[in-house]
């Protein structure tokens, strides 16, 4: 007998608090092939996407998805089986996804970013063996990237599926509390884990953010990040955009000059960047040549935006900042656009929902008063229970009665906005993207010259954090620093993963392995090079 795959996705909360959700109204069992239904009956010829050659309205959208369907139906895909899905922002992207929806298929959201190790990780961890995603585009040879990942045997490009009969049935709607996706976490520990999100928890967090953020079918959303990141699908995202019946512009680049030009042409009303995006954007705005009036919010999450940077927007755009702390695993604070300047420019918000629980802890587990740094724990209608196929992950990251350890250390005020301080684990956050310490070592010790190998944040004006890996070396001859970022390129993974610093040094001292924890090793090893540095 062939050995089980992993078991079929699922996310289930306590039927009280379940039932709680949809006697509130936050869960309305709604799917998201039923949510593109109803946008292309109430305003069919009004645009839904657009990117820098294509332009769709909601009734081609949903045409088109339902196309794509038909040719996957047809390609012997059963409903409920999981897809990878790798596509960079073009317009295409939106009727790829609802192509997948609508044929009952579950998105496995990967980055265009990411390469073999990655789409092998999410192929073993989802159990899928098919992947779509696009020709070459941009330099980048996606069916290639894909060619090496054995587990992979099926390869389908959304720009150039097979042809199906018009008249294949679609199936019905799968139930609004099943998954519809697994996204990606940020991946504080090893490779990122997979996040089970259902259709009723994840509609509602957008529908709800959509409302938040001032969204109207008048709304022009700039889709500036790469869309298959939380924060671009439903923050208010890609999705909370055509829930209000608002258009998506989405971009390829998230340089200054091709932001500022959609936003100009298309006359962009709202986008959402990360901090060191949002710096390089205040800095060009000045001297540009391009019309930014229409542009009324700048959202900036994904790290902490400093107050320095945070009381420019207003002045450089004279557009209402919006601050964005969320997670892929759920819980999404928000400053609102008529709060005072002062709450824009010093916190991070406050959450979407009235039963967003929020506990603030110290490191023995026990409340700490408002004003106290702490941990932040947070149980509620959109944030999951529980990572797909990840029993370890679940018992580090859950608490026994369901609230989730965000890993993430705030202090809370009296009225419930939250200031975020920092990580509690060794997380890199380099420009939005999360990167696990633990992971980039176990591939730097790969390398024949290196003995050991410590990965560790450091500040940056622009990234927020990069990555700076301390080497010791073998006996031999000591590799350039060019040398060894070649070797973790060539080894499948992401870009942004590949160290920007490389130091070498001959030991690490009094917190060697084996003596403390990795943990502590990274601090001195941080505080140490950020002591010489500033001495410098």
């Amino acid at each position: 007998m062939p050995p089980l795959g992993p078991e079929p996705p699922r996310q289930t909360w306590p039927t009280p608090l379940a039932a709680r959700y949809r006697t509130k109204g936050y869960w309305q069992g709604e799917t998201f092939a039923a949510l593109l239904r109803s946008a292309a009956a109430r305003h069919p010829q009004r645009l839904a996407v657009v990117d820098a050659t294509t332009r769709l309205t909601y009734a081609e959208l949903l045409e088109q998805a339902q196309t794509a369907a038909r040719a996957h139906i047809a390609a012997g895909l059963p409903p409920g089986t999981p897809v990878i899905f790798q596509m960079p922002n073009t317009a295409l992207f939106l009727p790829a996804v609802f192509g997948l929806f609508l044929a009952g298929l579950i998105p496995v959201f990967a980055l265009p970013a990411h390469r073999e190790t990655e789409l092998a990780h999410f192929a073993a961890t989802s159990g899928a063996d098919t992947i779509l995603t696009l020709s070459r585009h941009g330099g980048t040879d996606y069916p290639a990237i894909a060619a090496k990942v054995p587990a992979l045997s099926r390869v389908l490009l959304a720009d150039a599926l097979p042809a199906a009969p018009t008249d294949t049935a679609l199936p019905a709607d799968p139930a609004p509390d099943s998954v519809a996706f697994l996204q990606i976490s940020g991946g504080s520990t090893g490779l990122s884990k997979l996040i089970p999100r259902t259709h009723d928890d994840y509609i509602y967090s957008f529908r709800a953010s959509a409302a938040i953020s001032g969204l109207t079918p008048d709304s022009v959303y700039l889709c500036a990040l790469p869309a298959a990141h939380n924060f671009a699908m439903s923050s208010p995202g890609i999705f909370g955009t055509l829930s209000a019946g608002g258009c998506v512009v989405m971009a390829l680049s998230a340089d200054a000059e091709t932001a500022f030009a959609l936003i100009a042409r298309e006359r962009v009303t709202i986008t959402g960047v990360v901090p060191p995006l949002a710096l390089l954007w205040l800095q060009a705005a000045p001297k540009t040549v391009h019309d930014l009036s229409s542009l009324q919010v700048l959202q900036v999450g994904g790290a902490k935006f400093t107050p320095e940077g945070a009381a420019r927007v207003r002045p450089i755009l004279g557009c209402t900042l919006q601050q964005v702390f969320g997670m892929a695993e759920g819980l999404v604070n928000y400053t609102r656009l008529d709060d005072p300047e002062d709450t824009i420019i010093h916190t991070q918000g406050r959450p979407i929902s009235p039963d967003d629980e929020v506990l603030v802890l110290d490191d023995a587990g026990n409340p700490v008063p408002d004003g106290t740094p702490g941990h932040l724990l947070t149980r509620g209608p959109y944030t999951i229970r529980a990572y797909h196929n990840a029993p370890e992950a679940n018992a580090r990251s859950f608490t026994e009665d369901g609230f989730y350890r965000t890993g993430d250390i705030v202090i809370r005020r009296p009225n419930g906005y939250l200031t975020v301080q920092g990580r509690a684990g060794d997380h890199i956050n380099r420009a939005g993207e999360k990167i696990s310490a633990e992971e980039i070592e176990d591939h730097l010790l790969a390398h024949p010259a290196v003995l050991d190998a410590a990965v560790v944040s450091i500040p940056d004006e622009f990234l927020g954090e990069r990555s700076c890996a301390f080497l010791i070396a073998r006996e031999g001859p000591r590799p350039k620093s060019t040398e060894i970022k070649a070797f973790v390129r060539a080894r499948g993974l992401a870009e942004f993963k590949v160290p920007d610093q490389v130091v070498w040094v001959a030991a690490f001292g009094t917190t060697a392995v084996g003596k403390v924890s990795r943990k502590a090793l990274r601090a001195d090893l941080r505080a140490n090079y950020l002591q010489q540095e500033a001495g410098a």
